[in-house]
């Protein structure tokens, strides 16, 4: 199983800037596709954004522009840099992975607890 920990959350003014980051941990062959999801109070968990093995990154609408997601293949890390945030970002940001235990097996992804992320207008 892989363990994901994400950080650097916090409270932030609208316009200002975060930087998310997100670890996995566990016995890990090899890492896909990394992502981050975001939920609000008391809407469905919605995908942010992606980003392949080899750099290849996808964006939602709402954050194109604003948003840059990049990883650290060696570190087995994926981070995700806010700029211009607004009150409608606030949510709890989560971290999700793609990848393989060994070459024959698909990883088994356990949900971290996420980092809060409070956008004051």
């Amino acid at each position: 199983q892989v363990q994901l920990v994400e950080s650097g959350g916090g409270l932030v003014q609208a316009g200002g800037s975060l930087r998310l980051s997100c670890t996995a941990s566990g016995r890990i062959f090899s890492i896909g596709t990394m992502y981050w999801y975001r939920q609000a109070p008391g809407t469905q968990r919605e995908l942010v954004a992606s980003i392949e093995s080899g750099g290849n990154a996808n964006y939602a609408a709402f954050v194109k522009g604003r948003f840059t997601i990049s990883r650290d293949n060696a570190k087995n890390t994926v981070s995700l840099q806010m700029n211009s945030l607004q009150p409608e970002d606030t949510a709890v940001y989560y971290c999700f992975l793609q990848g393989l235990g060994n070459p024959y097996s698909k990883l088994l992804v356990n949900w971290g607890q996420g980092t809060r992320v409070t956008v004051s207008s």
